[in-house]
């Protein structure tokens, strides 16, 4: 068992490293960082290379924006602490490493040459080795044949230390009993739920008492985040493109390369089915006339889906001999057989679109916004170099604004708000990273925004967060006051409920909304209801009654039946063997980091900030 936990995590390893040369580094691994130091902090005698901790960082920054779909700043990255974890990670298995070194674990060259010839990026097309491709992906991730080779037996040696901890680890029945019990449980529930409609009169208006009073009970509510006062200059092609001088000739250059746009032929929107020989197709086509079938029917009998034979809007051109046939419809129906390069074939024409021709003057105004977009974007490109020039020389923003195309501006910046002037630079990620990066007295660098524009900025001053007086945020208090107050009443209407239920009243005459749910697990989400409340009714013995608080108002809970989950079914049977794989997975994780951190203590951690801070601000 052991030797398979080993063989499959070598195999793990093969594809992580991987992954660290062709995806992390693509682009960043022929970074030299300077200067003497060369690694970030060593783990024993590990050490850990400035590299290293770049690709993993890379590799880390890549996979949040594979995640969420945004590119995640260096500076916003720092700020959740990413580069730290990163570090973490790498000290952990370094760690290991060290640890395998000591034990004398190793593979031998025969085993590192098969998992370099395994990993798909170093092959050819006909899946065998290519020493060529090797050598161009170690080329690009800026390291030698050895050098990689080294870390991959490093790897494959932790591999087999970690193997060898886990190996064997079954979880205890009794345990895998417990979780999957506690996971499956179902109940049966009732809500009884009351919100502001259910008031039997409306709030009162606050006094002055009373908003002080909430005011003063909540007043990180009405404080102001630590903000920044910026004073910018920029430039975006939108805001240049009103001194674009367009001539007509380009524009009429313009639209003429464009004239597939504007002088679009008669087109078809069409659906193919090819048939093996005509014969079948013929008969296909007589069952259609038939009456007998359906095209729809016809594409089901292959096998196929409606995509399969989907070939989207045609014209007459791009059907070749086939076209006659297509367009010789007056409206949409079915074409054919006629012969095509992939064999006898039906049309099936879903609409007809005509022939449009779109004449230069009434192009002329959106082929004046892209030429003037693309000019300005141009002229931005062109004024790049002599603003740094300027900003290098020591000018001023007000002075880059009066001798340039960028345009001077203020806000109050706070990270995730809207800046107090409303200004559209706040719109832009790069803005907002720069922005949460710069303090006073750091000097202005002109740097890019995503449609091309220009920027540079300057804290004039930091404002520490800051309680706003009352009178400034009067109409936010009495709205609290007022949400809370409600609150309040609901609250006591719902106890009053739960009291008159446990009397005996049916809970149907109670007042509020009655809602009633079956076989409701502990993971399970209503719509409709928080998942606060799925949570307190499993904190509650069977028949037992709970009232809380909710968004809006508050609600009564009620267990009606708690029923436990059996195991008899091959269904239950996967449910439990997924949880016990889940239970040794956890256990073994657990183990593998109290033995890391033990090693870790043994050996000693040094790090080397001034190295991190380089490969960070390589980030920037």
């Amino acid at each position: 068992m052991a030797k398979g936990a080993r063989n499959s995590i070598s195999k793990a390893v093969v594809y992580v490293v991987l992954l660290l040369l062709i995806v992390g580094l693509a682009g960043f691994g022929a970074t030299n960082f300077g200067g003497s130091t060369q690694v970030v902090g060593s783990v024993g005698d590990t050490e850990i290379g400035l590299d290293r901790y770049a690709r993993a960082l890379q590799q880390e920054l890549r996979a949040i924006e594979a995640e969420t779909g945004e590119r995640l700043p260096i500076a916003e990255a720092r700020e959740r602490g990413v580069d730290r974890v990163v570090l973490q990670n790498l000290v952990s298995l370094t760690a290991l490493e060290d640890e395998a070194d000591d034990l004398g674990l190793s593979v031998g060259d025969a085993v590192v040459a098969e998992q370099v010839r395994q990993i798909p990026a170093f092959q050819g097309m006909d899946g065998s080795f290519d020493r060529e491709a090797y050598r161009f992906a170690l080329e690009q991730a800026g390291l030698s044949a050895s050098e990689f080779e080294a870390q991959l037996r490093a790897e494959t040696a932790r591999s087999i230390l970690q193997g060898a901890l886990v190996a064997g680890i079954q979880p205890p029945g009794t345990f895998v009993d417990t979780l999957y019990a506690y996971a499956r449980e179902a109940r049966d529930l009732t809500f009884v739920t009351f919100g502001p409609d259910d008031l039997d009169e409306a709030v009162p208006e606050p006094d002055e008492s009373d908003l002080t009073a909430y005011y003063e009970a909540n007043e990180d509510l009405f404080t102001l985040p630590r903000r920044k006062r910026i004073t910018y200059a920029w430039a975006t092609p939108e805001m240049l493109t009103g001194t674009v001088e367009v001539s007509k000739d380009a524009l009429r250059r313009l639209y003429e390369e464009r004239s597939a746009e504007y002088d679009q032929p008669e087109r078809r929107l069409l659906e193919r089915l090819v048939f093996e020989d005509m014969a079948a197709a013929e008969a296909a086509q007589a069952a259609l006339e038939a009456g007998e079938t359906d095209f729809d029917t016809l594409i089901a009998d292959r096998g196929l889906e409606t995509s399969d034979v989907d070939l989207g809007t045609r014209s007459r051109q791009d059907l070749g001999p086939a076209g006659e046939a297509v367009f010789g419809l007056d409206q949409p129906g079915i074409a054919g057989p006629v012969d095509t390069p992939l064999g006898p074939a039906l049309f099936r024409v879903n609409a007809i679109l005509s022939a449009q021709t779109i004449p230069f003057e009434e192009a002329r105004p959106d082929l004046r916004d892209e030429y003037a977009v693309s000019a300005a974007q141009r002229e931005l490109r062109d004024t790049r170099e002599p603003v740094a020039d300027l900003l290098a020389g020591g000018a001023t923003l007000e002075e880059i604004a009066a001798e340039t195309s960028l345009q001077l501006g203020e806000t109050v910046w706070s990270p995730g708000e809207a800046s107090a002037a409303g200004a559209d630079i706040d719109a832009y990620e790069a803005f907002r990273a720069a922005a949460l990066e710069a303090e006073p007295g750091d000097f202005p660098e002109i740097a890019e925004l995503s449609d091309g524009g220009l920027f540079a900025l300057r804290v004039d001053e930091v404002l520490e967060p800051e309680l706003q007086p009352l009178d400034a945020v009067r109409a936010e208090v009495v709205q609290g006051w007022t949400a809370e107050a409600v609150r309040a009443r609901l609250m006591e209407r719902t106890r009053a409920a739960m009291e008159a239920i446990r009397d005996g009243t049916p809970a149907s005459e109670v007042g509020g909304t009655l809602r009633r749910e079956a076989d409701v697990q502990r993971d399970e989400t209503l719509e409709g209801l928080p998942p606060r409340l799925i949570e307190a009714a499993f904190a509650l013995d069977e028949g037992a009654a709970d009232a809380l608080p909710t968004p809006d108002g508050a609600a009564i809970v009620m267990v009606d039946a708690v029923t436990m989950p059996g195991d008899a079914t091959e269904e239950a049977q996967a449910v439990k063997q997924g949880v016990r794989q889940a239970a040794g997975q956890g256990i073994a994780g657990d183990i593998t980091q109290a033995f890391t951190r033990a090693i870790e203590a043994q050996k000693g951690i040094s790090l080397d900030q001034s190295a991190v801070n380089a490969v960070l601000s390589q980030f920037n």
